[in-house]
């Protein structure tokens, strides 16, 4: 059933309530009917044409057909994905029926590969629910346009109360056309499982659905099975009730505006911190450096705080600025330099995992989370957290190790770390990120290269691609099934590594996309070109330049394995550019303190500079609290 109803509704009909993810990318009607017949659906960008082609009812004889068909058809099938327009009602013995007061859009999502409507019953709004029983009684699939208001919340509870055991019945809320109807209210009865809320293994949290998991669970209901590599979405069940949906619903459409502002807020108020403090001196302004370059860091926490609490913007602002730079002059305070990275990698890989254990569903509702609203799965970590987390745990790593730590100690870290992060970015019940564990298995693994000794690096590369090559098959062996690289096949992965290419490069058409890509890729040559003055502040650490090298890796590798693209290379930048950030911003105290420890050093430190290449700079070393071209 299509109406323009919401929860309330759908609630006083006894019916279970979700919301629905209805879109990728900008919001279509005509879209969504046809996704809803192929039960699959790709983002609007990866589309020839973004927009789909005027689709038009047009009675014939007892159906109807679908002007502008065969232009949807050769539109889909452009796409780089499986999309079979009509796939639904072809697969329903006799086709499906359509009822409704006029021939209205909502007979697309009636009709078969062919473009035709098998049968429509077209008369008044008081004759709808009695059309509707005729039209079942001839037609396994009934597709129906109930009015708005009072009248179709009555055809609606009606219609439920008169349900057989054996039908299933869902309503799905109609949105005009170009409104924004990213997120849409969806009910159901007769679906699998008890509960007042609905879910789907397609995005594993109570409450939520996609609107191509209705494909699927029509055709479960009826005994039908897809071509493979077809339907791209799961069979919805019942589930018990969660939070409240409406609160929810509203979060989920405030995060897309929120994002970029709430960034701006923290780094304007690490600014005026850097400001205020100098007025009082360099020790003072340094340790306000430090303070907002590791506040910076805790981000990916403090974020889940606003996402429990629901605030108003200004308030989510204030929260995430004031949180992170308290976080950041704390750890500053209690960690001895350079160790503060530690506190906000072991925070946010700790609570991201708990939050997933829980099923709390925080990340999903923050700012830094996977972004539903914008057509985006709702679980999991998304791409907006997987490189920079990869990039700050490597950091934190190397600088638990100690400046001069061995390497063998630096080597365990890297391994145990990698290992521990790969599953949180990759399992299902976890990350649910492939892409995140691919990206973090070829980082940690350059940084074990990296950090061993020349004479062992060709044993220790090969030994690292077995096992990161027989950590990857269990994991991809997990992701299938649960549709996390949303197939259900190697052929269909196929497909979405495809259309991941596509959209990652299609990520650069953005201004602000591709002048921040463009930063990001200066400042990272820059960074290998200086890696000696880089690398300063640790006395050229062999595990500090295993990390900053594993650490850019994973960004590029991200940025050709997710479909974000230059955003995890941008994202893995930012990351090492707040850690250079606080590691060149030491004290004094914490030179004093780190020389002992970097003078043995001093002998290893040109090794290590030139295991990743010749440098036309002589390295640097901290002697005496100044720095001499060694």
């Amino acid at each position: 059933m299509l109406a323009p109803l919401g929860e309330r509704a759908m609630r006083a009909s006894g019916l279970s309530v979700g919301i629905a993810s209805a879109a990728q990318g900008p919001y279509s009607l005509t879209q969504l009917l046809l996704d809803l017949t192929q039960g699959s659906r790709v983002a609007a960008s990866d589309y020839a044409q973004e927009r789909p082609p005027p689709l038009v009812p047009l009675a014939s004889g007892h159906g109807a057909v679908i002007a502008g068909w065969n232009s949807a058809r050769a539109r889909a099938e452009g796409a780089p994905a499986t999309l079979r327009a009509g796939l639904l009602a072809g697969l329903v013995p006799g086709g499906a029926g359509y009822v409704g007061r006029a021939l209205g859009a909502g007979a697309i999502a009636a009709a078969d590969e062919h473009g035709s409507v098998r049968a429509i019953s077209l008369g008044t709004a008081a004759t709808i629910r009695s059309r509707i029983a005729a039209m079942m009684s001839r037609r396994a699939l009934v597709v129906a346009e109930l009015p708005g208001g009072a009248a179709g919340a009555s055809d609606l509870r009606a219609l439920a109360a008169s349900r057989t055991a054996n039908e299933l019945l869902i309503a799905l809320q109609r949105a005009p056309d170009g409104s924004d109807g990213a997120l849409l209210w969806i009910g159901g009865a007769g679906v699998p499982g008890r509960g007042s809320e609905l879910t789907s293994s397609g995005t594993r949290e109570r409450g939520l659905v996609n609107a191509i998991d209705i494909a699927p669970t029509v055709l479960r209901r009826l005994g039908l099975h897809a071509p493979e590599d077809a339907i791209a979405g799961s069979a919805i069940g019942g589930a018990a009730g969660g939070p409240p949906l409406a609160p929810l619903m509203r979060r989920l459409e405030e995060i897309p505006g929120r994002r970029l502002p709430a960034l701006a807020a923290l780094v304007a108020a690490w600014l005026l911190l850097v400001a205020a403090a100098s007025c009082a001196g360099r020790a003072l302004r340094a340790r306000a450096v430090r303070a907002g370059a590791i506040g910076v860091l805790w981000a990916p926490v403090v974020s889940l705080l606003p996402a429990a609490l629901a605030p108003g913007a200004a308030a989510e602002y204030a929260i995430l600025a004031a949180g992170c730079l308290s976080l950041g002059a704390l750890s500053d305070l209690l960690l001895r330099w350079p160790r503060a990275l530690v506190a906000p990698a072991l925070a946010a890989v700790t609570c991201l995992a708990a939050d997933a254990l829980a099923g709390s569903g925080l990340l999903m509702r923050s700012l830094l989370g996977p972004d539903p609203a914008g057509g985006a799965r709702f679980h999991g970590i998304g791409n907006e957290l997987k490189s920079g987390l990869a990039a700050l745990v490597l950091l934190a790593c190397a600088t638990a190790a100690g400046p001069a730590a061995a390497r063998r100690r630096a080597r365990v870290l890297f391994a145990l770390a990698g290992a521990g992060l790969a599953l949180v970015e990759g399992l299902p019940g976890l990350g649910a990120g492939i892409g995140g564990a691919v990206l973090v298995c070829a980082a940690f693994a350059l940084a074990c290269v990296i950090i061993t000794p020349t004479g062992a690096q060709r044993r220790a590369a090969l030994a690292v691609l077995v096992c990161g090559g027989a950590a990857l098959v269990p994991l991809l062996a997990l992701a299938l099934p649960h549709g996390i690289l949303h197939a259900h096949s190697w052929g269909a992965a196929e497909d979405v590594l495809d259309r991941r290419y596509g959209a990652a490069w299609r990520e650069l058409l953005d201004p602000g996309m591709a002048a921040a890509t463009l930063l990001a890729a200066a400042a990272a040559l820059l960074a290998i070109r200086e890696r000696a003055r880089l690398l300063a502040p640790l006395a050229g650490s062999p595990a500090a330049a295993a990390a900053f090298a594993g650490a850019l890796l994973g960004g590029l590798v991200g940025a050709l394995v997710e479909d974000s693209g230059p955003l995890l290379l941008v994202e893995a930048v930012a990351v090492l550019a707040c850690a250079s950030a606080y590691l060149h911003a030491r004290s004094e105290r914490a030179v004093a303190a780190a020389e002992p420890l970097a003078l043995p050093l001093v002998p290893h430190v040109i090794g290590a500079a030139s295991e990743l290449a010749p440098s036309a700079r002589p390295p640097i070393a901290v002697l005496g609290g100044r720095e001499e071209s060694a």
